[in-house]
């Protein structure tokens, strides 16, 4: 009685560090993406007109294109970060009659880019305040823009083996 009470204990036990050892913090997980990446760049160079070829070299293959509405290519993007919650993207382009890029719509739209929004600019360059160094003025003695250029002008130069040709004629 007693060792099946401490059989029972024991593998009661090891089960629980077993389970724990499913949900441990440390545990790595993969990014899950899935589509079509389709980023601000590529929708700022669609124009309205342009054919289904010339949308098809900057936007890639579309992900879905749907028998009963063929002039629309859908653009898909999710991405589930190491366990996190999925986010999903999604572009669709409309072409009209004459097979050319009628218009667009999805959580992209020409304008703004990302990285614009993120740096608080608005599209139009705002002047900037620092002065570019001139390239006749030499670097400020100390500085780390002198220790690059030391290390550049200290490269040496090393020639680039050429290979031999190969022997055709047959032994």
């Amino acid at each position: 009685m007693q060792k099946t009470k401490l059989l029972l204990t024991s593998l009661t036990f090891m089960g629980l560090i077993a389970l724990a050892g499913c949900s441990f913090p440390g545990v790595y997980k993969i990014d899950i993406q899935q589509g079509n990446v389709v980023t601000q760049d590529m929708i700022d160079q669609l124009r309205p007109g342009m054919t289904r070829s010339q949308v098809r070299f900057i936007m890639g293959n579309p992900l879905l294109t749907d028998t009963f509405h063929a002039n629309r290519w859908d653009y898909l993007y999710s991405i589930q970060p190491g366990g996190g919650q999925r986010l999903q993207e999604r572009v669709s382009v409309v072409f009209d009659g004459n097979d050319q890029l009628a218009g667009l719509a999805g959580d992209f739209m020409p304008g703004v880019s990302r990285d614009q929004e993120i740096l608080g600019e608005d599209g139009v360059s705002a002047p900037q305040t620092q002065q570019p160094q001139a390239e006749d003025e030499p670097p400020a003695p100390g500085s780390l823009l002198e220790q690059i250029q030391r290390e550049v002008d200290n490269v040496e130069t090393v020639p680039v083996p050429t290979p031999e040709p190969l022997e055709t004629t047959p032994q």
